[in-house]
């Protein structure tokens, strides 16, 4: 009878501590979805705030995060740096605006937040391997 009763009182223990486990599992989730809907709100003011981003410090602190923590999540949602994010996102609005052939080089640097139309230049050459003219003109043919 005593050990029927320890074995019963070792099944109650581990069934104690399997809960506690699941309990944290759920936090822990609840948390982590928090945490990947900050990210993704902050993504959002990125692609709302092209031209004029806030700061990594600004967004962070509209996100409720602080900016170490913005900058880790953002690599793990979206695997990229939120500067490299932003760039790209840049970039794929200049191409889509270089496509339509309406506008000037320097017209679509502004519109996609360059104020120097060298810089928008060497940023788009990185990106898509050809200057901004040589793409138009590309498209073009």
């Amino acid at each position: 009878m005593y050990l029927e009763s320890k074995a019963i009182e070792l099944l109650a223990l581990l069934m104690e501590e399997e809960t506690e486990i699941h309990q944290d599992d759920a936090q822990t989730a609840l948390l982590d979805l928090d945490y990947r809907d900050r990210i993704h709100y902050a993504q959002e003011i990125l692609l709302k705030n092209l031209t004029d981003p806030p700061s990594l410090m600004e967004l962070a602190q509209q996100i409720g995060m602080c900016d170490y923590n913005l900058k880790r999540g953002f690599k793990e949602v979206f695997d990229s740096t939120v500067f490299d994010y932003l760039r790209d996102r840049r970039m794929e609005k200049a191409q889509q605006l270089l496509l339509d052939g309406q506008l000037k080089i320097a017209t679509v640097a502004r519109a996609v937040g360059y104020d120097s139309p060298t810089s928008f230049n060497a940023a788009f050459k990185r990106k898509f391997g050809m200057s901004p003219k040589v793409y138009q003109l590309s498209v073009r043919k």
